[in-house]
């Protein structure tokens, strides 16, 4: 996979600051590749025994002083499904849209999603993995509450006579396809779940589930240099990260 370089429609997307929870001076990226994997697996693992999902179907931690969760299920108990990819993903139970109103999701459409997007390093620290360097990637949830439309790390076209502006206006070659763009756990697992049919933006959101893209079906250790983000005011490294997604899928449409 290729380095994405997210693309924009004015007023759909809302990208929060950049920020990071955690420090992570003390990490020392593996020589062998199969290790960050497997800090990525345990530290996913982790994750999902110490979080939940609310009445609203947003991820929550586990507290240690509050028990009004005491009886939330982990996400681990949530019949969670690993693809080949290593990408998991979780469809949550009574909030799909009914088998009258769902829509198949196609891996060319053009979507709708109000969705938030955490990225994560995995790191190893005495012998345990865990996430670290939480970074919001998208959050239109906490940011306009408007769905994003048409995420271009979804899809994005480079058929002739109908590229992306992106693609068709690329200055390297790595940027003229599409891998360089799309985040293929991503897409391989949203196409698991239904789409609302043309659910309106304004409508109060109610989160279908999660998908978790370790970094080796997301952007694994791609040369490329980051892409400096609209709004964040600084330049991101997205190597080696684990991304959770956390949306619903208010409607898709054909790409013509």
């Amino acid at each position: 996979m290729k380095k994405i370089f997210l693309y924009i429609l004015a007023g759909s997307l809302c990208f929060s600051a950049c920020k990071k929870d955690d420090t992570i001076d003390s990490y020392v990226e593996p020589e062998d590749v199969t290790t960050q994997n497997t800090y990525d697996d345990q530290a996913i693992k982790k994750f999902m025994d110490e979080n939940y999902l609310d009445a609203q179907g947003n991820i929550k931690a586990f507290s240690s002083t509050d028990t009004a969760d005491d009886n939330e299920k982990k996400l681990s108990e949530l019949s969670p499904v690993t693809l080949p990819s290593g990408t998991i993903y979780i469809i949550r139970n009574g909030a799909q849209p009914s088998p009258t109103d769902a829509k198949d999701i196609g891996s060319t459409d053009i979507l709708k999603v109000m969705m938030k997007a955490t990225t994560y390093l995995a790191i190893n620290t005495d012998g345990k993995s865990l996430f670290t360097a939480a970074t919001d990637f998208m959050n239109t949830i906490n940011g306009t509450g408007i769905p994003a439309v048409d995420p271009k790390f979804y899809y994005i076209s480079d058929v002739k006579d109908k590229e992306d502006p992106l693609i068709k206006n690329a200055t390297t070659d790595a940027a003229k396809k599409p891998s360089y763009y799309m985040i293929e756990g991503f897409s391989e697992a949203l196409q698991k779940f239904k789409a609302f049919n043309d659910f309106p933006s304004e409508t109060p959101y109610n989160l279908q589930g999660v998908i978790i893209v370790p970094s080796r079906a997301a952007f694994a250790r791609d040369p490329y240099f980051p892409y400096n983000y609209p709004g964040y005011g600084q330049v991101i490294s997205l190597r080696n990260k684990t991304f959770v997604f956390n949306f619903q899928v208010y409607s898709r449409a054909t790409r013509p």
